[in-house]
């Protein structure tokens, strides 16, 4: 496994790029090491390797952004239990890993549907995002809530949209794009609540609102 991670990191050195990731650093990702290399990159390297729990936990053990990127890309599903998944999300401190991790690995686990409320309605920031993050991808996938699961998703969604949380913030309105965009019916059910927010006397708040609002009546024109 030394031998395999000391392999990676030579690989990530070869494609290392110092403006993105000088301009990572100046946006705040502090990281011990960022490469700045581009996703695309990254994913052809990890493909050179076969999915495994060991090294795939090894490399989110590494302080590298690329390291955990990949992790993400080699961690099978079945050895990636509830208990591990919520270690790794309090790992998380940068909303580019909580995307491709939601991406990657989150979003294809047995599990992911009975998470997302939980994470949602919890305290931490991250746990937030992810579970905004992969609402948003299950939704993408066909998800169907029922009336009971739906009133929760937009408690917690219309919440999120006025936590004290640029990131959560970010995440919720994500979530309800892709529910909105799903059907004129679903955008019926959020249209007034939003309407409501875009009236709101906070700023930030009220321009998001809008924003979502927007994109949801652009995207439905075409159905």
């Amino acid at each position: 496994m030394h031998e395999t991670l000391k392999e990676i990191k030579s690989k990530l050195r070869l494609y290392m790029n110092g403006m993105i990731s000088q301009s990572m650093r100046d946006k705040g990702m502090d990281y011990k090491l960022n490469f700045g290399i581009e996703y695309p990159r990254i994913k052809e390297i990890a493909a050179e390797y076969e999915p495994n729990h060991d090294l795939a936990q090894a490399l989110w053990k590494e302080n590298i952004r690329e390291c955990k990127i990949m992790a993400g890309l080699l961690q099978p599903v079945d050895s990636f239990y509830q208990d591990i998944a919520e270690i790794w999300i309090e790992d998380i401190h940068y909303p580019e890993l909580a995307e491709y991790t939601v991406m990657n690995l989150f979003q294809h686990l047995p599990y992911a549907s009975e998470v997302i409320f939980p994470w949602m309605a919890d305290e931490r920031e991250y746990f937030q995002v992810c579970g905004f993050l992969l609402t948003a991808r299950l939704i993408m996938q066909g998800l169907q809530l029922d009336d009971r699961a739906e009133a929760e998703f937009f408690d917690q969604a219309f919440t999120g949209l006025e936590s004290d949380s640029l990131q959560v913030r970010k995440a919720a309105a994500t979530a309800l794009r892709k529910y909105g965009t799903r059907s004129k019916n679903n955008w019926k059910k959020i249209s007034r609540p939003l309407g409501l927010l875009c009236k709101s006397d906070k700023p930030d708040v009220c321009a998001l609102a809008d924003e979502i609002k927007n994109e949801i009546e652009y995207c439905l024109q075409s159905f």
